[in-house]
């Protein structure tokens, strides 16, 4: 019994102490390169309006997602864990949307109330 405890323990310590190769760093840092650049090149062709937002937010959470993937590791951990983290963000990007679209319908009562809408 003892003997099975040391080998399960042996296994979770093998298990905490995982490499992995240098090729998939190489990569992500590929990756982060292009997705930097391709972020520069919105401001160096003068994207505009609803087009330059959207594209810089795309690049800087794909960024953030290969960040926190690789190099914090996320990739690796448990489910429950991800979901821990994960979940929390994108509840309040929800909420922060919701209110967005409640402070429209705000202002549009409270215009047409005033009778200052045309």
């Amino acid at each position: 019994m003892a003997h099975a405890e040391a080998h399960d323990a042996a296994a979770v310590a093998a298990d905490a102490h995982q490499e992995h190769p240098i090729k998939l760093y190489l990569v992500v840092w590929g990756w982060l390169f292009i997705l930097s650049a391709g972020s520069y090149m919105v401001d160096y062709l003068h994207v505009q309006g609803y087009l330059r937002w959207s594209l810089i937010l795309i690049f800087m959470m794909l960024k953030a997602g290969l960040i926190v993937a690789v190099f914090m590791h996320m990739a690796w951990e448990r489910l429950a864990l991800v979901y821990a983290i994960l979940v929390p963000p994108i509840a309040v990007l929800v909420f922060v949307w919701i209110m967005a679209i409640e402070s429209e319908h705000t202002l549009w009562t409270r215009l047409t109330f005033f009778g200052l809408n045309p």
